[in-house]
């Protein structure tokens, strides 16, 4: 393959630190490469040289003649004072502009939803990064470099970019480097996977599923590398092959190789004993949200939401920008009453929210990290049976990828990464059964995000996200809902049927995305019949099995706790019924489509 760029022998470093020691690399026509690596190790940096635009304090980058680049930083330009139409196409003509297919793809998949002639000024920073994005990519460019490229963005506009970014970016077309710590993103684009560490560059063949692996044999081989990173690394690797079937159809690496190094790993959560332990704590009651409906003014946000949460629960939700996520959270966390119906909450609930915001931290902003969990309780227990531990706020800070001397520092020097992670330190030693996550993963790199996900798999509460980050929401949640026509409905399907079901939505904005209708019906005359009839007789099992598990779940608080082989029996029966009912939801969902 044809050679684009390339860094020769660079070095750079700052005062204190050395950051990258004669490192050499180059990009070739059809590398799609992701680079991944702990916070502060260099990732932007390395981008930045091979860009241009950060000269290295030794060696050279070198660009073969003719050869164009575009650069996504994370730093916004943007006039406040242009136009979303003059920033994305310049002065070029209309007919000049509309008649480049690529450039109406990137408008449409990026800037459909926003006025063209709108000021940048008065946009959302999430706006103003699709109008950056859609002004790249509406460049010619031979090499993209992006920095980041996800953040601010929803789960839509992320699955638009990688699909345009491999239609793009086709073998022998091109070269596309990306630094992000969205793993889906990474596993769905990339060829390749530079992880940066210890002032290098390593290289890996595939994208994220395929240099996880390859990782976990260097570990393995390397005895210098510490035994928590290589137990993550599996853990994640066993999520990989056993937690994601859209991943896993994919043969991105040696799959006997996975399956031989994840023999011995278990399961990644133990629903069982977690869910005994949470009916322990919670008892039959968490919070029931009964035809439950806000409205302000002339527009409703939510309508007729019946969802009884269970204890142990793990849901993922979804939904567009203003759809009516952070309403649905104020219901549960009761700061906000409904407009109509009602919310019951359990007399042991206690509900705790990881903000975007760092409110837990704000009175300890001068203090050291060590002066603040200093007042906190001594230990902290989660998991149960076997698996249960008694860890020191010490030790959980080490788990989150804390050093020792990090705990003199104070809470302001912290970079945005750390003082997330303290933040929900905070939050887990005050001990709620029920937790909120909203955007979690912000400022958090990808071995970060994999030990936060471990932390999770172990606590033993009811657990609710809210997050773009499709990987990490698949990863530690159990099932997703969706707001959409302001109701919450359930996702079977996963993330994947929310994609679809948006896809209808904006086709046919003015059919309600419950009918799921089509232009034209697939059946007509007695199969169309035949299918009306199956529909509704499928309707009335699903709520008949609803209707079940609801009384199954409610009788498990008098089940007697001491019985975990009672209880096991108890909760496998349920996960039996709700896989039945998925089931019939996906069928009820392929009737409803072909009837129209």
């Amino acid at each position: 393959m044809a050679h684009l760029l390339g860094g020769e022998a660079l070095h750079l470093e700052y005062p204190t630190k050395v950051v990258f020691d004669s490192v050499s690399l180059g990009v070739n026509e059809g590398d799609r490469i992701g680079i991944v690596g702990r916070n502060g190790d260099g990732k932007s940096s390395l981008l930045g040289m091979l860009a241009g635009i950060r000269e290295p304090d030794g060696g050279r980058v070198t660009v073969r003649g003719g050869v164009t680049v575009g650069v996504l930083d994370q730093q916004d330009t943007l006039d406040d004072d242009d136009t979303i139409g003059h920033a994305v196409v310049g002065d070029r003509a209309e007919h000049e502009w509309a008649g480049d297919a690529r450039t109406r793809d990137v408008i449409a998949g990026l800037l459909g939803d926003l006025p063209w002639d709108a000021r940048l000024g008065g946009l959302s920073g999430g706006q103003r990064r699709r109008v950056a994005l859609a002004r790249l990519l509406s460049g010619d460019w031979d090499v993209l470099f992006l920095d980041e490229p996800t953040n601010h963005l929803d789960v839509e506009a992320i699955t638009w970019l990688a699909g345009h970014l491999k239609k793009r970016w086709a073998p022998n077309a091109g070269g596309l480097l990306v630094v992000t710590h969205d793993r889906w993103f990474l596993d769905e684009v990339c060829n390749t996977t530079w992880e940066v560490h210890d002032r290098i560059v390593e290289p890996f063949e595939g994208g994220y599923a395929a240099y996880i692996l390859q990782r976990v044999e260097r570990d393995r081989q390397a005895a210098s590398i510490e035994q928590r990173r290589q137990n993550l690394a599996r853990t994640e690797l066993a999520w990989l092959r056993r937690g994601a079937p859209a991943r896993t159809s994919k043969p991105k690496f040696r799959i006997d190789a996975a399956n031989e190094l994840i023999a011995d790993v278990p399961e990644i959560r133990d629903k069982v004993a977690l869910q005994s332990l949470a009916v322990a704590r919670l008892g039959k009651d968490v919070v029931d949200l009964l035809d439950a409906g806000v409205t302000y003014g002339d527009h409703t946000v939510l309508r007729d939401v019946e969802w009884r949460i269970a204890p142990g629960e793990r849901t993922g939700i979804l939904g567009v920008n203003g759809a009516g996520k952070s309403t649905l959270l104020s219901l549960i966390t009761g700061t906000l009453e409904p407009t109509t119906g009602r919310v019951k909450r359990g007399k042991t609930v206690k509900v705790a929210t990881l903000t975007q915001r760092l409110d837990e931290l704000e009175q300890h902003m001068d203090d050291p990290v060590r002066v603040v969990i200093a007042g906190l309780r001594t230990t902290y227990s989660f998991g149960s049976g076997s698996k249960a531990q008694e860890l020191t706020p010490g030790q959980l800070l080490e788990r989150l990828g804390f050093s020792s001397a990090q705990l003199s520092t104070p809470v302001k020097d912290l970079s945005g990464g750390q003082k997330r992670r303290l933040q929900l330190l905070l939050i887990l030693l005050d001990q709620p059964n029920v937790l909120i996550l909203d955007e979690p993963t912000n400022d958090l790199d990808t071995d970060m995000l994999a030990a936060m996900e471990d932390l999770l798999d172990s606590w033993s509460g009811t657990l609710i996200v809210v997050s773009h980050d499709r990987y990490f929401l698949e990863r530690v949640t159990d099932q997703q809902f969706a707001i959409l026509d302001a109701r919450l409905r359930h996702l079977p399907g996963g993330v994947d049927e929310y994609l679809r079901l948006r896809a209808i939505q904006d086709a046919e904005p003015s059919r309600s995305t419950t009918t799921e209708a089509v232009a034209s019906p697939g059946l007509q005359g007695a199969d169309l019949r035949a299918a009306q009839k199956e529909a509704s007789a499928t309707e009335r099992k699903i709520e008949k099995l609803q209707a079940q598990i609801d009384r199954a779940k409610a009788a498990l608080a008098d089940h007697d706790q001491a019985d975990y082989v009672g209880l096991g029996k108890e909760m496998q029966r349920i996960s039996e019924w709700e896989s039945e009912r998925d089931e019939l939801e996906m069928r009820w969902f392929e009737l409803t489509e072909a009837i129209g």
